[in-house]
């Protein structure tokens, strides 16, 4: 019974968030990235909530994500009948008019909601004690005081400047709603810190759920800070892209983590990002210190920048490998200690081995090592004789 209403709430966050962009095309609206955006945030957030709810149906985190893809749903549709609305002036105008407020409204859930609670609750949908409840409480009544403070409104719509807010209030009052933004924050910020008391408190396996979901919060973190800046180099498409797919890793990590389906992979997904992250970064930053560097050498000789980029492009995948080589190390060295020392220990074993010729002597290294490297209860060696 869960599960059937857990995918029917997915499936209905996809029927309105198409029942929206129908609407925007027919209102003749040009569809960009932002559609896009709204199409796989409703989706995405949908199937793995209803996964999540289908499989833990006491998780609330699975619920919120339903919500969410409701709430982006929501907002497609209530965006494409306010264009329709307007452009053809069909419809009674409260129903325009509300549409065009909750659409201005509609990042409160899509956005605040996955934020607080997911914190809070993950990965197994419980506090982590009962004092925790005031953080809850405060992130509840940030979240729907955000949410009544922003319908509420006076003036024009910001999305829809031609649309004034029936829904408006004065400004005493307004000032007195926005009191629900620093309880919010103390919502968001609490949320925050019982994940990290919950990692230092947590077993092996919830260890390994939330580093899913830091993995997932520190790229997409990196991606808003690198590409936001760069919006009018890269242009506002890819841009946005790229931030949509980084965002999209929230709840797949937390779906991911929730369901432990290769639970355990993620040491060696921190280590290849960390690995190829650096090794992206330090390989543009050579490619374009050397064709700045190349560009200026070659200046008297030719105008010509052609020179420049393929001797630039050619010297960096020369670097690719032993660049590649030394982040590897230097990573293992600083975040996988113990590996790292693992292996220089079985390295050394294997030199001294092909120069050992005693057996009682290789006996004895061999136990050491595996007593280093395993770290074991009992080391026993047998030995055949032949």
């Amino acid at each position: 019974m869960t599960g059937r209403l857990a995918w029917t709430l997915a499936g209905l966050g996809v029927l309105l968030v198409l029942g929206g962009l129908g609407l925007s095309i027919a209102a003749g609206s040009e569809q960009d990235l932002v559609n896009l955006q709204r199409i796989a945030s409703t989706f995405v957030f949908g199937v793995v909530g209803a996964v999540i709810a289908t499989r833990h149906p006491r998780n609330p985190i699975g619920w919120i994500f339903c919500a969410v893809g409701i709430a982006g749903g929501l907002d497609s549709l209530s965006l494409g009948y306010a264009e329709l609305w307007l452009a053809e002036g069909t419809g009674p105008d409260r129903v325009g008019e509300t549409a065009a407020v909750y659409h201005d409204a509609s990042w409160v859930p899509h956005v605040l909601l996955p934020t607080t609670f997911l914190l809070l609750l993950f990965p197994d949908g419980r506090l982590i004690g009962r004092r925790w409840r005031l953080i809850g409480m405060c992130a509840v009544a940030g979240v729907v005081g955000a949410f009544v403070q922003t319908v509420t409104v006076a003036g024009p719509v910001p999305d829809f400047p031609k649309v004034e807010n029936p829904y408006g209030v004065s400004q005493a009052t307004s000032d007195v709603l926005s009191l629900a933004y620093p309880v919010l924050f103390v919502g968001i910020v609490g949320s925050a810190v019982s994940l990290v008391l919950r990692f230092r408190r947590a077993t092996t396996v919830q260890r390994q759920q939330i580093k899913w979901l830091a993995l997932a919060g520190a790229v997409a973190a990196a991606t808003v800070v690198v590409f936001v800046p760069l919006y009018d180099v890269v242009g506002d498409d890819i841009a946005s892209l790229a931030i949509l797919l980084s965002v999209m890793g929230l709840p797949i990590a937390a779906g991911i983590a929730i369901l432990r389906h290769r639970l355990y992979d993620i040491d060696v997904v921190i280590n290849r990002t960390l690995v190829y992250g650096a090794l992206t970064a330090t390989l543009a930053a050579a490619y374009l210190g050397s064709v700045l560097m190349l560009q200026l050498a070659l200046s008297p000789l030719t105008e010509d920048s052609g020179l420049a980029i393929a001797g630039s492009t050619l010297a960096v995948a020369a670097l690719f490998r032993p660049a590649r080589g030394r982040i590897q190390a230097a990573v293992d060295r600083r975040f996988y200690r113990r590996r790292y020392d693992a292996a220089q220990t079985l390295e050394g074993f294997g030199a001294r081995m092909r120069d050992q010729l005693d057996l009682d002597s290789l006996a004895g290294e061999l136990s050491a090592v595996v007593r280093e490297t395993m770290q074991p209860t009992h080391v026993s060696l047998w030995i055949r004789l032949p």
